[in-house]
């Protein structure tokens, strides 16, 4: 619903502050905590504002500001569209677990349903450069949380981030993509099309203003929210360093949830995982690990409380009709990616009848072929089996 005059009025005192440069989320808190609300801040004076902050951010909130008047103006018109949305602290839209955190951000800007924002959300996370089990556990986790009234918050990122959107877009839930650009902007370009779809079953967030690019040192800030909307924090894959990391480390210290998937001991993008699994995490191997962590925490959705539905229970299922030779291969082919070579030598066929093996196994969605031509099983996955 387009903006009242009222509202306008509201909103333009909070983007005045927030567009101030200097005024980041905890000096916003400390002029709140001092005067109430923005209005009564700028009405303050200067002395009294230095008092809390200091003189020059007191001159700057002060200061006639043309740039800081005309980006107030252009955020006004963009909150017309009934698509977007202005929410500030002291909206009752406000999303409520957000305001838990210690920084929590004075304005969100929001295209989408601002409701999304506030039911029942797990973050999923991981690598961009994922690999395609792990892509595929993302989509899989996340449609069948979905189904079951967990909406999926991720960074619109290449890799799981995207592969978890996608998923959820296909269950029941939804979808939340907390950016680290102003949310008329979308990044990668490449997920134009993701980002309309998302803004249609979900939301997609920002505290930056409208027109911010691409900065690397955003990207933490939108971590902290990913991780501060959510339940909990599901990490699929995750080098030793990631920004997944970052934000398994704010759930943790905001007291959310954190779960991670294990994977191979050759993948450098588990070692992440393997590292969070370490110092506390919750191994999660199925859908039905992650609703048993989160139920009694959701806020009685239905579907809440019955157990995702598992669709193959059995590791191997699917093996019983394939060659004798497939199902020789199968065992043969472990769970770490190997070459063809070492099946051969591991499983005794002859290499034709290898060939035709794996391509048997693929064909059952058993097996799968990596980039640099190793073979790793392919189910069934922990996602797929709360499918």
């Amino acid at each position: 619903m387009p903006l009242d005059a009222a509202a306008r009025d509201e909103h333009a005192w909070w983007l005045r502050l927030t567009l101030t440069p200097g005024i980041g989320p905890a000096a916003a808190r400390r002029l709140l905590e001092a005067f109430g609300l923005p209005e009564n801040v700028f009405r303050a004076g200067r002395t009294h504002i230095a008092a809390v902050l200091d003189a020059p951010r007191a001159a700057a909130l002060l200061a006639d500001d043309d740039t800081r008047e005309a980006k107030i103006a252009a955020a006004l018109d963009w909150a017309r569209s009934d698509e977007n949305h202005l929410l500030a602290l002291a909206d009752p839209r406000y999303p409520q677990p957000l305001l838990q955190i210690g920084d929590p951000p004075p304005l969100l800007y929001v295209r989408g349903s601002p409701e999304a924002l506030s039911g029942d959300l797990l973050a999923i996370v991981g690598s961009r450069h994922a690999t395609p089990g792990g892509e595929a556990n993302a989509h899989d986790f996340a449609r069948a949380l979905a189904d079951e009234g967990l909406a999926i918050c991720s960074g619109l990122a290449r890799g799981i981030d995207a592969a978890a959107h996608r998923g959820a877009l296909e269950g029941r839930a939804g979808t939340i993509a907390v950016v680290g650009t102003g949310v008329d902007r979308v990044y990668p370009a490449a997920h134009r099309q993701l980002a309309h779809a998302i803004a249609q079953r979900g939301a997609i967030v920002s505290e930056l203003p409208l027109g911010t690019e691409v900065q690397r040192a955003n990207f933490p800030r939108r971590n902290r929210i990913i991780a501060g909307l959510s339940l909990g924090v599901l990490v699929v894959e995750a080098a030793p360093h990631s920004g997944s990391l970052i934000t398994a480390r704010h759930a943790a210290e905001f007291g959310r949830e954190v779960m991670a998937i294990p994977g191979s001991i050759h993948s450098p993008v588990a070692r992440g995982c393997h590292r969070l699994i370490r110092d506390g995490a919750k191994l999660v191997e199925s859908a039905e690990d992650v609703l048993a962590e989160l139920r009694r925490q959701m806020r009685g959705r239905a579907g809440a409380g019955a157990p995702a539905r598992t669709e193959n229970a059995g590791r191997d299922r699917g093996a019983e009709s394939t060659s004798p030779a497939a199902r020789t291969l199968l065992q043969a082919l472990g769970w770490d990616p190997v070459d063809v070579d070492t099946l051969i030598a591991r499983s005794a066929l002859p290499a034709g009848e290898v060939a035709e093996a794996l391509l048997e196994l693929e064909l059952a969605g058993l097996a799968e072929r990596w980039i640099d031509g190793r073979y790793v099983r392919a189910g069934p996955q922990a996602g797929r089996q709360g499918r």
